[in-house]
C-alpha cells in the first residue's frame, strides 16, 4: 500500500498516470486489472485525455481538445471514439466513486436492490452516463411531498408551523445576538394564526385556542364605562375575557373594577402556571371549554397551503436543512432512529423540535426511494458496500479483477469511500493513493483529512512517499505557502521547494476603502495586459462570491473582462497571475470560520481549531494557484491573520498612508523657534534656513 503525498504543483495526477503506464509497460499488467478512481467527471476526463495524448502519435486528439470552436459534447464524443480506438485505454476501469458504484449496482446489485434503479438528486442529472436513468422528480420535490402528507395530521402541521414561526421567522434563538432588536410595540412572538404577542406564555394561549378552533381577539380595545383599555384576550363565543398576569404585568385592579361595573366575566391566568404545560392545558380547558356551547366543534381539518401560504421560503429552508441531515446521516453511517434518540438529549428545545419533525420525513423519504427504486449518489456507495458485505462471491470477483487500485485526490475521501476501498483490498492486491493533506478543503462535505494524514494507521503495511518539488509556482510563492501552512498542527510535514527561479515578490496591497482597492487592482490588471497577459492568464479568487461583485461591476464599466472563482471551485486550476481578494479579518472576511448550526452538531461535532486549519488550507490552495504573479488584497488596519503568517522577505507591501492628525512643525536650526516652512531666514534670530 503506497500513499504519495505531493505538494501543490508537484504533478499528483501525472504521478498517478505514470504509475498506471508503468504497471502496463514495465510490469505487463493487464489494463483490465487496473482500477483508477477519482472524484469528479472532469478529473476522470482529464485523465483520459492525458492517456489518449500519450497513445495518439498523430497528435490529432491534441488539436481536438484544444479547439475552442468545439462544444463540450463534441469533445466528449471524440473522447469516447479515441478511447475505443486504443484498446489498452478502453480496458482500464477509470471511474469516479459514483460511476464505479453505479456500474456495480446496475450489473451485480440485483440481490441488494432493484438493478433497474433510477438516480435521484437535488437537481435532475445532466451527466450523460446517469441522465438516461434519472428519476423524474428531485429529492427536494419528494421531501416536499412527504412533508405535505405528514401535515394531513393537524398535530404535525401545527407543530411544524410552531417551529417555523419560532426559529425561522421570529428567530427567538438569536434574539440576543446584538443583530435582532425587539419591535417597538414589544410584540415579538408570532402565534399560529399570525397574531403578534408579547410573550411566549401569551403565544401559548393563542396557540392553544387556535389548535382547538376557538376564535379569539388579542388585546381588543374596549371601554365599559370610565376609560379605554386592552384586556389580553376576548373569546366571543364564550363571552369571556382573559388577562394573563406575569411579574412584568401592570396592576389589573382598575381593569377588574371596570369588569365588575359592566358585569362582564374576567378570568386571570398566571405565569407560574405555564411552567407545567400539562397543568396549563387543564387550566385553559376549565376556563374556556366549560363556557362554550355543548355542541362546539373543537377540531377542524387544516390545510397545508392555507397555513403556510406566507411562509414558503421558511418551509423551503426547513426542507433544505432536512436534506443536509439526510446526506450527513448517510456519510456518517447513522440511522434516523439513532439520530432522533441522540437529538432528544440535546439541551436546546430548537434542536429537539427540529429532529422530532425531521426524523419522520427522513424515514419516509428512505422508504419512498426504496419503493420507487430510487438511489442517490450516497446510496450507490452504501448499497455497494452492503452488496460486498452480504455477497462474498461478488466481492471476490472484484478483488480478483482489480489487482491494482489507484486513487487520485485521496485527501478528499469520506468514511463511505474508505470503507468501499477497504472491502476491495486483500493481501494480494495493491493500493496506490495520491493526494495532499495540505489541500484538504472539503470537510463541510464530509471528507476526512485523517485518512491521508494517518494513512499508515488505516492501511496495513503501508508506506508514504513525498513529492516535494513544485513545478508551477515561483520561489516566493512556494516559500510563502510553506510558511502559512506551518501554522497547522494536523498535517504531514513536507519541505516543498520551487523548481522555478524568479525574483518576483508577492504584492500585498492594503486599501482604505473599496474604491482604493478597485483602483489598485484595475491598474495592476492593465499592466499585466500591457505585458502580454491574456484574460485566461489572470484569475481572481475569493472566499465568498459576494466579495467579487464590486470588482466585477467596476471592471465591466472599464471594458476589462477578469476570470473569478471561489477558492473551492479553483482546486486544480492555475494561472500566470492570481489576485486573492477579501483578505480581511473577522466576519465576512478570510478566514471565515463557519461553525455549523447546532442541528448538524448532533451528527458531527465541529472543532473550531480544525475548522481554522481547513481555512488555512484553503488559503494555501489559493496561493498555490499562482504561477508567476500573486496579488493579495486586504483592508488597511484589518488585515487577515493569514497575511501576518507570511514573512516580509516574500512580499512587497504597498498602501496609501493615512493623513496625519498632527500638523508638521518646522523649527529654526539655530534658535529652535517655530518658523514658516517656506521661510529662507528665521524671523527671530535671522539665521539662514
Amino acid at each position: 500500500m503506497d500513499s504519495v503525498l505531493a505538494g501543490a504543483g508537484s504533478g499528483k495526477t501525472k504521478t498517478l498516470l505514470q504509475k498506471l503506464i508503468y504497471l502496463i509497460e514495465e510490469k505487463a499488467v493487464n489494463p483490465s486489472n487496473i482500477l483508477a478512481i477519482t472524484f469528479t467527471k472532469n478529473a476522470a476526463n482529464e485523465m483520459l485525455d492525458r492517456l489518449i495524448l500519450v497513445a495518439d502519435e498523430t497528435e490529432e486528439y491534441a488539436e481536438i481538445i484544444t479547439d475552442k470552436n468545439k462544444s463540450a459534447k463534441e469533445k466528449n464524443t471524440e473522447r469516447h471514439f479515441f478511447t475505443k480506438k486504443h484498446k489498452w485505454i478502453d480496458n482500464l476501469t477509470l471511474r469516479t466513486f459514483h460511476s464505479l458504484c453505479y456500474s456495480i449496482m446496475r450489473n451485480f446489485g440485483v440481490n441488494e436492490f432493484d438493478n433497474k434503479f433510477k438516480i435521484i438528486g437535488d437537481k435532475k442529472s445532466t451527466d450523460e452516463e446517469f441522465s438516461k436513468y434519472a428519476a423524474t422528480e428531485t429529492a427536494f420535490e419528494v421531501i416536499h411531498k412527504i412533508l405535505i402528507e405528514n401535515c394531513e395530521s393537524n398535530q404535525y402541521l401545527l407543530d411544524l408551523k410552531r417551529y417555523i414561526l419560532d426559529y425561522l421567522v421570529d428567530k427567538i434563538h438569536v434574539e440576543n445576538d446584538g443583530k435582532t432588536s425587539l419591535p417597538k410595540h414589544g410584540k415579538y412572538y408570532t402565534s399560529l394564526n399570525g397574531t403578534k404577542v408579547r410573550s411566549k406564555s401569551e403565544q401559548y394561549i393563542c396557540d392553544w385556542l387556535y389548535r382547538h378552533s376557538i376564535k379569539f381577539e388579542y388585546e381588543p380595545e374596549i371601554n365599559f364605562r370610565d376609560f379605554n383599555f386592552k384586556p389580553d384576550f376576548y373569546i366571543p363565543e364564550a363571552n369571556l375575557y382573559i388577562e394573563h398576569v406575569s411579574n412584568l404585568s401592570y396592576s389589573t385592579k382598575n381593569k377588574e373594577e371596570q369588569f365588575k361595573k359592566a358585569n362582564k366575566l374576567l378570568v386571570k391566568t398566571y405565569e407560574k402556571q405555564t411552567q407545567d404545560t400539562a397543568l396549563f392545558n387543564l387550566v385553559l380547558e376549565r376556563i374556556v371549554k366549560n363556557r362554550l356551547p355543548s355542541n362546539y366543534h373543537y377540531f377542524s381539518a387544516l390545510s397545508f397551503e392555507e397555513e403556510f401560504k406566507t411562509y414558503h421560503k421558511e418551509v423551503k429552508d426547513f426542507l433544505r436543512q432536512t436534506m443536509r441531515v439526510i446526506d450527513m446521516v448517510k456519510v456518517e453511517n447513522y440511522t434516523p432512529e439513532t439520530i432522533l434518540k441522540k437529538s432528544q438529549k440535546d439541551q436546546h428545545e430548537r434542536v429537539r423540535e427540529f429532529y422530532k419533525l425531521a426524523a419522520p420525513v427522513i424515514s419516509k423519504y428512505s422508504n419512498y426511494c426504496t419503493n420507487k427504486s430510487y438511489m442517490d449518489f450516497n446510496d450507490m456507495i452504501i448499497k455497494t458496500i452492503s452488496l460486498f458485505k452480504n455477497h462474498p462471491e461478488i466481492t471476490n470477483k472484484f478483488r480478483k479483477k482489480f489487482q491494482y487500485i489507484l486513487v487520485d485526490e485521496f485527501q478528499d475521501v469520506n468514511n463511505l469511500q474508505v470503507e468501499l476501498i477497504k472491502l476491495l483490498l486483500t493481501g494480494e492486491n495493491q493500493l496506490f493513493c495520491v493526494g495532499d493533506d495540505w489541500q484538504s478543503i472539503y470537510g463541510f462535505r464530509g471528507s476526512n483529512v485523517n485518512y491521508i494524514v494517518n494513512f499508515q494507521e488505516h492501511f496495513k503495511n503501508a508506506q508514504t512517499i513525498k513529492l516535494n518539488l513544485n513545478y508551477r509556482s515561483t520561489e516566493n510563492i512556494v516559500g510563502a505557502s510553506n510558511e502559512v501552512i506551518k501554522h497547522n498542527k494536523f498535517k504531514v510535514e513536507k519541505n516543498v521547494k520551487s523548481f522555478k527561479k524568479s525574483n518576483n515578490k508577492i504584492h500585498v496591497f492594503a486599501g482604505k476603502d473599496n474604491a482604493e482597492k478597485i483602483d489598485y487592482v484595475k491598474n495592476q490588471v492593465l499592466k499585466l495586459i500591457d505585458k502580454g497577459y491574456s484574460k485566461e492568464d489572470i484569475l481572481f479568487l475569493y472566499r465568498r462570491s459576494k466579495m467579487f461583485s464590486i470588482y466585477f461591476e467596476a471592471f465591466k464599466h472599464e471594458g476589462i473582462f477578469v476570470s473569478g472563482k471561489t477558492i473551492h471551485a479553483s482546486k486544480g486550476l492555475e494561472a500566470k497571475a492570481v489576485f486573492i481578494i477579501g483578505l480581511s479579518q473577522g466576519s465576512g472576511g478570510f478566514p471565515d470560520i463557519w461553525m455549523e448550526d447546532r442541528i448538524y452538531q448532533v451528527i458531527k461535532e465541529s472543532n473550531h481549531d480544525l475548522l481554522l486549519e481547513e481555512e488555512r488550507r484553503l488559503f494555501y490552495v489559493a496561493i498555490t494557484r499562482a504561477k508567476d504573479e500573486l496579488f493579495l488584497i486586504t483592508d488597511k488596519g484589518n488585515e487577515s491573520m493569514f497575511l501576518k503568517e507570511i514573512p516580509n522577505d516574500f512580499t512587497l507591501k504597498t498602501s496609501k498612508p493615512f493623513k496625519s492628525v498632527v500638523e508638521q512643525i518646522y523649527l529654526c536650526s539655530n534658535c529652535n523657534m517655530m518658523i514658516d516652512p517656506d521661510s529662507v531666514f528665521c524671523k527671530y534670530c535671522g539665521s539662514k534656513q
